[in-house]
């Protein structure tokens, strides 16, 4: 019979491709976790890992076999949760993905709050683009995600708490920088800058504007930040959400910031789980706190 362990030792292997490294981090002998690797190849009739004194490497039928294996450790884990979920709100800990257009803009309004009300919360934070958070939910690695919709979830619970519309970004001596809002027909696509593929804000901004893809010397860039520095240095246009507004734009006397007129919300910001999550509640207490302070950072 398959043991818990064993399969504890073999996803550390994966991770690692390193038989020390994976027996270290089990706390364990390297010669114990060889064995018992060993045992459980002997159980199941192959070789999960192919290893010399150089590399290990997945065989094809490993692959197969760890897949199968993060699944269970994944239904160990959520068991194992139930427990540390019958204490006090937001006591067990929670490892948490988000993307980088919301993550050095969310986390500054509520993490004080956060620290203040449950300051033995251990939230652990990983910062990715929305199909990398996806998937490391699906596979355990994260509990949840933070994700701005609309994005495809297929297999997992979305959970809405806030939305957000969209702001057009030039500078000052720009001579329609003054006007109350912007309709995506007086935007100029030519001097639009944007996100690099794979960042959703991109796909919002351009299914927001009826746009189609922009022009590769439109100069895809990898954070808010840049594309905002850009525009400051007469580079172009962008159109950033509100919740960055403040942190990029308003501080700049380079840069004005004019409402876009299209019909919103143009994003839709939502915690992402798995269906067998067991803390539930915590993400339902976490929304109630983000909402309020999103909202008292609004009024401000």
């Amino acid at each position: 019979m398959i043991s818990l362990k064993q399969i504890q030792y073999v996803l550390a292997v994966e991770r690692t491709l390193h038989f020390k490294r994976a027996a270290e981090n089990c706390a364990i002998s390297q010669s114990a976790l060889s064995t018992a690797l060993a045992e459980m190849e002997k159980q199941l009739g192959f070789q999960v890992f192919e290893r010399n004194n150089k590399q290990v490497l997945v065989t094809p039928l490993g692959r197969q076999a760890l897949a199968k294996a993060r699944q269970i450790q994944l239904q160990v884990d959520d068991l194992m949760a139930l427990g540390a979920g019958r204490g006090q709100p937001l006591s067990a800990p929670m490892s948490l993905g988000i993307i980088p257009t919301i993550c050095p803009y969310l986390l500054p309004v509520v993490l004080p709050e956060l620290k203040t009300r449950y300051p033995d919360f251990q939230l652990q934070i990983a910062e990715e683009q929305s199909h990398l958070l996806l998937e490391q939910v699906r596979s355990g690695i994260l509990d949840a995600a933070i994700l701005a919709l609309p994005y495809e979830c297929a297999g997992l619970l979305t959970f809405k708490f806030w939305e957000e519309r969209f702001y057009w970004v030039t500078r000052k001596d720009d001579p329609v920088a003054d006007k109350p809002q912007i309709g995506s027909a007086e935007l100029d696509p030519t001097q639009m800058l944007l996100l690099k593929e794979g960042h959703c804000l991109k796909d919002h901004v351009l299914a927001v504007c009826h746009l189609s893809d922009m022009a590769e010397q439109n100069l895809g860039a990898t954070s808010l930040g840049t594309l905002v520095q850009l525009v400051a240095n007469g580079m172009g246009t962008t159109l950033v959400p509100a919740m960055a507004l403040a942190p990029l734009v308003s501080g700049n006397p380079r840069l004005a910031s004019v409402a876009l007129a299209e019909p919103g919300p143009h994003r839709e910001i939502a915690f992402v789980v798995r269906p067998t999550y067991p803390n539930l509640a915590d993400i339902e207490l976490l929304m109630q706190i983000f909402r309020q302070q999103l909202s008292r950072s609004e009024a401000c």
